[in-house]
């Protein structure tokens, strides 16, 4: 028998409809039933996600991003009910004006539609988007990966029985089979699909927006630098370039490149080489940074190659380059960027504001680590991803970006 998702597609129709009569009330109890669920199921979904993590090595650096634990099935109920306090993004008066001929126009907020998700590995991005659909008032398709099916396909009977316990749709929310070759099926579903929105490695996003006919809003991987002025405060500054690679390094927002001021490298290399060591991370350094790394006797060294810089670690390892002055630093990023969060430390405001505003990136940083480049530290409840695009929505696609316009023309029996 040939296998198709066209059945859940055509689910979404219905769905649609019952989701749009869904009033801002009962959504926010579906969705506090979903954080209690969450934390009823705490043990089964831990069991459900050990199934996947088994099969997975705990060397590979999506492990970590695989992994739920009872800390961070505690986070994602917050996030819910974070998300169930928000205001409803639909229904919003944009404009309002009386034409000439007594028409009365106004423009006001709905719901995209139907959202399918793409992503990889991590099955907390299939709550996120859930919640988020759901209060904003839209359906989704959830194709995850399938390292973690058994972790989703339970989080997602999860919803669905929250649903069905409140009279509504359980299609509102549907998971995808992850079979490969139904991934063109959902590309080209122009018919029931409004927007795709692939979340994973570049290859994934390349291959979406490369060969989907939806139209497609990227949320980009994360290639991201910090600067080390020669005005930094230096002991702050390794604080900063430690917490953004170590304390969370398969996330998108975590360091990936550090570029240093030649005249603060060996005072700055002095407080930093012993926190990166303490946490085993490898640095491919440039020639300068090297020899300086080299006489500090920093144990996991090596000298970094011209394809080092431009990637994406999401791992234990980043690169390091000195560079002359600001300039450099901005010419470096500007070739090497994947646009998502740059950083810059600093005490001096005109360099500080010369690089927030000239750094091409969906957010910039002074003096801060880039891991806070998240929906949910940033207030927004919860996040899809983060977009590095400029159409639409850049930086958190959180529950504002999920709506798009709409005209509503009222008239007397007026004809043109």
């Amino acid at each position: 028998m040939e296998k198709s998702i066209q059945l859940q597609l055509e689910n979404t129709r219905k769905a649609k409809r019952a989701i749009s009569v869904l009033t801002i009330e009962q959504k926010m109890k579906i969705l506090n039933a979903i954080a209690d669920e969450l934390l009823l199921n705490t043990d089964q979904i831990i069991l459900e996600n050990q199934k996947d993590l088994d099969r997975m090595d705990p060397q590979d650096s999506k492990y970590d991003r695989l992994k739920l634990t009872k800390a961070r099935i505690e986070d994602l109920a917050d996030s819910v009910r974070a998300v169930a306090k928000l205001d409803d993004p639909t229904g919003k008066l944009l404009s309002s004006k009386t034409l000439d001929n007594g028409l009365l126009v106004e423009k006001r907020s709905v719901a995209l539609g139907v959202v399918g998700v793409i992503y990889e590995s991590r099955p907390n991005v299939t709550i996120d988007v859930a919640v988020l659909c759901i209060q904003s008032g839209n359906v989704c398709l959830l194709r995850g990966g399938s390292d973690a099916w058994f972790s989703n396909t339970f989080l997602v009977n999860l919803i669905q029985d929250v649903l069905l316990k409140f009279n509504t749709d359980p299609c509102i929310v549907q998971l995808l089979p992850t079979d490969r070759e139904l991934v063109t099926e959902l590309l080209t579903a122009v018919k029931y699909v409004d927007i795709l929105i692939p979340r994973g490695s570049q290859g994934l996003i390349d291959f979406v927006r490369e060969n989907a006919k939806v139209p497609v809003i990227e949320t980009g991987a994360g290639v991201c630098h910090t600067y080390i002025d020669k005005t930094a405060d230096l002991s702050q500054a390794a604080k900063i370039v430690a917490n953004a690679k170590i304390s969370r390094p398969s996330v998108c927002n975590a360091l990936d490149c550090i570029l240093v001021d030649s005249q603060v490298t060996e005072a700055f290399l002095n407080k930093l080489a012993p926190l990166l060591a303490a946490a085993k991370v490898k640095i491919l350094a440039d020639e300068k940074s090297y020899s300086d790394l080299k006489n500090l006797e920093y144990p996991n060294l090596e000298p970094a190659k011209a394809e080092d810089f431009g990637r994406e670690f999401l791992d234990l390892i980043c690169s390091m380059k000195v560079v002359n002055n600001l300039d450099d630093a901005l010419d470096h990023i500007a070739n090497y960027s994947s646009k998502h969060s740059e950083c810059i430390i600093s005490s001096d405001p005109k360099n500080i504001l010369t690089f927030m505003n000239a750094v091409d990136a969906a957010a910039v940083y002074s003096n801060a680590s880039t891991r806070f480049t998240d929906g949910a530290e940033f207030g927004l409840g919860a996040e899809i991803g983060i977009s590095t695009q400029k159409l639409h929505a850049r930086g958190p696609f959180a529950l504002e970006k999920l709506v798009t316009e709409k005209w509503f023309v009222t008239g007397e029996g007026q004809i043109r």
